[in-house]
């Protein structure tokens, strides 16, 4: 039986000092009350932009710290260094978001190509992450993906045909640098009306370079009621045109802005109807990847301990390796340490998802974040429980 002690918290946070515990237990005290996440995610992108010194201080020395893992990859060497002492390896992320313009798009597109370089020198940074949005236009998602003939591939106007293309020249090139370095490239979801083509371009490069292992990965939101199917049906593609199918799955990042938009729009919302009908459909896409290990690469990015209970029995009962090529565990760095710690310790594949950037460019991922935690049920006053509790054994032990 797997029964992970996901309350070890001596484990858990024995990488963190009292003092980063204790900045923990300042930022999620904060983030508990129900105020403070709403003003905050108003607030801050406005003082970002007044370049006042102490604000990028204050956000530097406080919840920058805990959510990333520096300004540029050389400072993330530090994190992934203390992270690698406990088995626990790390998903690079260039947490750059909402930059416009073709000069920029070809920019970010080599900063992701240089991030896999880097990685590539690193012992314990098997993945990255990218966002299709991140070098393409909006705009251009948006209209491909209420395009009629989208799934043919062709499109009404030859300056978006031109614009697509320059879009999978630079996806090409990014996943191409990721084969040539043996580095994952793990692909974000997007908002439901820029992500058919995210999904069909992504699939596109499985079909390149998934041929022999995992290089390439899409991620499914397992919030939307579509994608249990969705995941099904990009399984049988994959086995029909002979690659592997690589998939990280999330519950998902977007949900009020989908039921808003549904709501303004007057369309039906492709969130589920209840948090259950999430787990269910998320552990049902668990199972179905175990079941299909072979022929599926799975990243299980989640910090419900129950689903990361069941993959870690299914791999017992099916009598896999633990770190097998297949499966990988995740968590975001600064949450969850319970769970993540816990898995390395017990010889699973688990890494921590890092952002880096400077504060002004991650600060869309940090808003983002905050939302996320403050969204699901209890996860603030879960994870301030388990630091209180170090925070309190600590003090004890000292005493003595």
């Amino acid at each position: 039986m797997a029964n992970l002690a996901f309350d070890d918290v001596i484990t858990a946070f024995a990488y963190k000092s009292d003092k980063e515990l204790k900045r923990s237990k300042f930022l999620y005290s904060l983030m508990g009350y129900p105020l403070f996440v709403p003003i905050a995610t108003r607030l801050t992108p406005f003082l970002i932009k007044t370049r006042l010194p102490f604000v990028k201080n204050l956000m530097r020395h406080t919840i920058f710290k805990q959510f990333v893992g520096g300004e540029t990859l050389e400072q993330t060497k530090v994190v992934a260094g203390n992270l690698g002492k406990y088995n626990v390896q790390v998903i690079l992320d260039y947490g750059i978001e909402g930059v416009e313009g073709e000069a920029n798009f070809d920019k970010t597109t080599q900063a992701f190509i240089n991030v896999i370089e880097y990685a590539a020198t690193q012992p314990n940074i098997p993945f990255i992450s990218v966002k299709v949005s991140a070098f393409a236009r909006h705009g251009l998602l948006q209209a491909l993906n209420e395009a009629p003939r989208l799934r043919s591939g062709i499109h009404d106007h030859e300056a978006q045909e031109a614009e697509w293309d320059k879009v999978c020249e630079r996806m090409y090139s990014i996943c191409e640098a990721a084969a040539k370095h043996n580095i994952g490239v793990l692909v974000d979801a997007e908002e439901s009306w820029l992500q058919d083509p995210v999904d069909r371009l992504t699939m596109e490069m499985m079909e390149e370079f998934n041929t022999e292992k995992p290089i390439v990965y899409n991620t499914i939101q397992l919030y939307r009621h579509d994608r249990l199917n969705f995941l099904q049906l990009s399984h049988k593609i994959a086995q029909s045109r002979n690659f592997i199918l690589g998939v990280k799955l999330v519950r998902g990042a977007y949900m009020e802005k989908e039921r808003s938009r549904a709501e303004q729009k007057g369309y039906p919302s492709l969130i589920q109807p209840t948090k259950e009908k999430t787990d269910q459909d998320y552990n049902q896409a668990l199972v179905y990847c175990i079941d299909n290990i072979k022929h599926i690469a799975m990243v299980v990015a989640t910090h419900n301990e129950k689903s990361n209970q069941l993959v870690a029995q299914l791999i017992i009962e099916k009598r896999l390796s633990l770190d097998h090529p297949h499966v990988h565990f995740s968590q975001l760095y600064g949450m969850s340490d319970n769970i993540t710690f816990i898995l390395a310790k017990s010889g699973f594949s688990v890494s921590k998802y890092v952002p880096f950037g400077s504060i002004r460019d991650v600060v869309p991922y940090l808003m983002r974040r905050a939302q996320e935690n403050s969204s699901v049920s209890g996860q603030t006053s879960r994870e301030l429980y388990f630091i209180n509790q170090e925070v309190a054994r600590r003090k004890a032990f000292q005493k003595k």
